[in-house]
């Protein structure tokens, strides 16, 4: 399971980013804020739809993928964080 972030100032490419998280399976949990459970191969797929997206952002916008079964986190883009492990539950 990967839970994926993002803030997207532009109206256009959050509505187009938020169509292909559900085209790809993924499940609004909040506005910004949603679930993928699927196949490894698939949540590569959509990682790597991610990162394509990531090549055209603005400086403030930014995604955050939390990958639940390995607690690791991938940032893209303007992201802050703190430099100490994240715990999620």
């Amino acid at each position: 399971m990967i839970i994926v972030s993002y803030d997207i100032k532009d109206d256009k490419m959050r509505t187009n980013f938020s169509k292909m998280l559900k085209k790809n399976g993924a499940i609004r949990l909040q506005l910004s804020v949603y679930e993928v459970v699927n196949s490894k191969r698939i949540m590569d797929n959509l990682i790597a739809k991610i990162q394509a997206y990531a090549n055209h952002f603005m400086p403030d916008d930014s995604v955050i993928v939390f990958e639940a079964d390995t607690n690791r986190m991938i940032k893209y883009g303007s992201a802050i964080h703190r430099d100490k492990p994240i715990v999620f539950f």
